[in-house]
């Protein structure tokens, strides 16, 4: 009787493997490339842009104080936000109208 073959050590890996690769090109890798394109929104704001910020207020940049932005939130209004609070840049088709306007 011919002696029992052992399984490969290396064979009993390769799904563990497999789901890691998995994980990394559907879940780690596409975070990884939206936190760079966040990241350089954030290095490439200016005076003048109009943003969203994390807690759902709209606001225009006015000035720049270190890693704060000084935003324009309503006439005589303005705050002081970190940079990091800027979810995304508004632009036309994501702001609201103003309150008394005809649709």
């Amino acid at each position: 009787m011919p002696p029992a073959a052992s399984p490969n050590p290396i064979m009993s890996f390769v799904p563990i493997i497999a789901i890691f690769l998995i994980f990394y090109f559907l879940i780690i890798r596409p975070q990884q490339k939206q936190q760079r394109e966040h990241d350089l929104m954030l290095e490439a704001l200016k005076k003048g842009d109009r943003v969203l910020l994390n807690g759902g207020l709209f606001g225009t940049i006015v000035g720049f104080r270190g890693d704060t932005l000084e935003l324009k939130i309503a006439e005589n209004v303005k705050v002081l936000v970190a940079r990091s609070a800027v979810a995304k840049l508004a632009n036309e088709s994501t702001t609201p109208a103003p309150q008394g306007a005809a649709a």
